[in-house]
């Protein structure tokens, strides 16, 4: 058994798109339509065969309540590993990434949050040496 998928709700599918391609640097896996959405998947360039997440539409009220009620809350919906939370964290500041906590030591792990735009608050974390 592995993990080959896993899904993030996204209020606007295009625009989260764009934002995790152009923006945090992942390649477009799979875009295809699915009914009224898209399936679309995005993968790390640095692992383009790994684990696929896919940018689900939020449309279900549950998945809305879900995630509206993580963001209220100020919990990420995921996490994604970086070599180095301080030079990523400066990157996206300069593509005007919003972040609601700034480069923390938290013991074992670095960490930052962000907004995605999409709705989403994204962890970044660097396992310290």
């Amino acid at each position: 058994m592995r993990i080959e998928l896993s899904s993030i709700f996204v209020d606007d599918q295009e625009k989260a798109l764009q934002f995790y391609t152009a923006v945090l640097g992942f390649s477009k896996k799979q875009d295809f339509p699915v009914g009224e959405a898209r399936w679309i998947s995005v993968v790390s360039p640095e692992a383009p065969d790994g684990t696929q997440l896919v940018l689900e539409p939020n449309s279900n009220p549950a998945a809305l309540t879900f995630q509206q009620s993580l963001f209220a809350q100020g919990i990420p919906f995921t996490a994604f590993g970086v070599d180095n939370v301080y030079d990523e964290y400066e990157r996206l500041k300069n593509l005007d990434v919003l972040f609601s906590v700034d480069p923390t030591d938290v013991g074992e792990v670095i960490i930052a949050v962000f907004e995605d735009t999409c709705g989403n608050l994204i962890q970044i974390y660097q396992v310290k040496a």
